[in-house]
């Protein structure tokens, strides 16, 4: 019992240190110095609020003043834009954070690329969610830090080398040279689904891009992506992200011209 004065002591000299901090913007100087890591602060409905240096220069902007105020629908795709808001929204409600997010998306140079965001609520004096902050960095970026190779990092790999190709999660087990369930267990760990969900996302992050970008028929990219056909790659599409290939080319196509015509 005799350790609760000191408890209360620390937490007080604390309070007293955070009241004299100046503005708190001064911490986003931290990560400028973290190679790969970006930062971004939103508000309670995803306006930019703040974003570090290297988020600024992936959407070509020179100062933090061209960012503030923007969302997501400004720099990305539209169907890159709602899941990433979707995730501030959830974020927002819940109060809960989520960490290590793999998303899937073309990289400055238009490379097919994972990375790992994670998202925490914003609060205010009294407890209020306000908005999120987050982190972005790629995968193969984290997987450098920890300087190993993992068996996850093989399968990753893997799915990479191989994304239009039919894959089976035993085979990807082999190469990684655990069993199937092992793989399943480490997959649930690392990124919160199972394998054949991990490929079965990407691939239609993927696909969902070759819509908007060529006129190749849903047949043509079922295909491409290793689904068996047109149905199978259908159900799995609208499962992902709720709307059929061919609505989601209509529908994006249609915002892409629209939001043109306001520039």
């Amino acid at each position: 019992m005799r350790q609760s004065p000191t408890v209360r002591s620390g937490l007080q000299l604390r309070d007293e240190f955070f009241q004299q901090l100046g503005s708190p913007q001064q911490f986003q100087q931290l990560f400028e110095h973290l190679p790969g890591v970006s930062f971004f602060l939103k508000d309670a409905q995803s306006r930019m609020m703040a974003a570090s240096q290297s988020i600024l220069s992936r959407f070509g902007l020179t100062g933090e003043d061209e960012v503030i105020g923007r969302t997501d629908y400004d720099f990305f795709p539209p169907h890159l834009a709602d899941r990433f808001v979707a995730d501030d929204q959830q974020v927002m409600a819940t109060g809960r954070a989520l960490i290590n997010r793999v998303e899937i998306w073309y990289t400055e140079q238009r490379l097919l690329d994972w990375f790992l965001t994670s998202k925490l609520p914003v609060v205010d004096r009294v407890g209020r969610v306000i908005g999120v902050m987050g982190t972005v960095r790629s995968y193969e970026g984290a997987r450098r830090s920890r300087q190993s190779y993992t068996p996850i990092d093989v399968v990753v790999e893997a799915i990479r080398s191989h994304l239009r190709e039919r894959i089976k999660v035993a085979d990807l087990a082999q190469r990684a040279g655990l069993s199937p369930r092992q793989l399943h267990r480490k997959f649930m760990e690392v990124f919160g689904m199972s394998v054949q969900d991990f490929l079965v996302r990407t691939r239609i992050q993927a696909a969902s891009d070759v819509l908007l970008s060529t006129n190749k028929s849903v047949a043509e990219i079922a295909l491409e992506f290793g689904f068996c056909d047109q149905s199978a790659f259908t159900r799995q599409f609208r499962k992902q992200l709720g709307i059929t290939p061919l609505n989601f080319r209509r529908q994006h196509r249609k915002e892409l011209v629209d939001r043109g015509s306001t520039l």
